[in-house]
């Protein structure tokens, strides 16, 4: 049921006062209750040249900061926890994967004074995962990383430059990088629940609008800022240059939505975004119809 009234014995500690939420029929359970997929907190590494779990066409989200390590965490765990509550160096990161929106973000976890702790509401809006912090029991919308229950609502995140690529790719150009490790979970790591999830017609539990342009739901767009730039055209031009930013895509990285094995997973390519100073921007990987649900009036960069 969407009411507040009957998430209460769940949420004691949600303000449901506070929302940008006009209908709360938006709010959809996607299956498992809250914490029925488990974030993770303080992950383990190791050395990504003594890493041989991961397949080297396998997904990871890396992350690079000057003066630290470079890390990346395998899409074939976040498939199954979603949020890694992770610090790097000084900085407290949540990163973050919502598989029925292939939408993969980093976030800084201060705000407001606070360092929070994110875990997964198993709510869903859109299709896309809602978080929750553990301090305030506010929950977020992940694909815009902002505050929409709860005494945080209307905050918004900092998102953090990260990509995601290929484990090779990573491994190449990092061999004394960290991978995370394996996750002292039972959980099948390394196949895909989601089996032809991007091949699909219709997005899972989401009864929007389909994006303009006869863009198939589930087609992949890279998303800067309120833009979108299809995946199919930036694999067919290799590098695109506007609007302040160098997009260039590779192949070599496998959907972690297609096959049953991660890294059997048709090639969707990688994708870097950089901006006029060769410096990495912000950006996601999403689904067309995610985009077009949280940003209506976004601009469409079709050529």
């Amino acid at each position: 049921m969407a009411d507040p009234a009957f998430w209460k014995h769940e949420w004691p500690a949600t303000d449901f006062s506070k929302t940008t939420i006009q209908n709360w029929g938006e709010i959809l359970s996607g299956g498992p209750p809250k914490d029925g997929i488990p974030a993770l907190s303080d992950p383990s590494f190791v050395v990504a040249t003594d890493e041989t779990r991961i397949g080297d066409r396998e997904p990871v989200i890396t992350v690079e900061f000057d003066g630290q390590r470079p890390r990346s965490y395998p899409i074939r765990y976040l498939t199954w926890h979603e949020i890694v509550n992770d610090r790097i160096g000084g900085v407290p990161v949540a990163v973050t994967f919502c598989p029925l929106c292939n939408s993969g973000i980093v976030f800084d976890r201060r705000v407001q004074g606070q360092v929070l702790s994110f875990g997964v509401s198993g709510k869903l809006r859109n299709s896309d995962m809602v978080m929750y912090d553990r301090e305030t029991e506010s929950w977020w919308q992940q694909a815009i990383g902002t505050g929409v229950v709860g005494e945080f609502t209307g905050v918004e995140l900092k998102q953090i430059p990260a990509w995601m690529e290929s484990y090779a790719e990573f491994k190449t150009r990092n061999p004394q990088g960290l991978v995370m490790a394996e996750p002292d979970w039972n959980r099948a790591y390394g196949s895909n629940p989601y089996r032809g999830y991007d091949s699909s017609t219709r997005p899972f539990l989401y009864s929007g609008e389909n994006p303009p342009h006869g863009i198939s739901p589930l087609a992949r767009v890279v998303r800067v800022g309120d833009r979108a730039w299809p995946l199919e055209r930036l694999a067919q031009a290799g590098t695109v240059t506007e609007a302040g930013v160098t997009i260039s895509w590779r192949a070599g990285q496998a959907s972690a939505l297609d096959s049953s094995s991660i890294a059997k997973g048709r090639d969707v390519g990688s994708i870097r975004v950089k901006d006029a100073k060769g410096r990495d921007v912000a950006h996601d990987v999403m689904f067309a119809f995610a985009y077009h649900a949280f940003w209506p009036e976004g601009q469409w960069m079709l050529k």
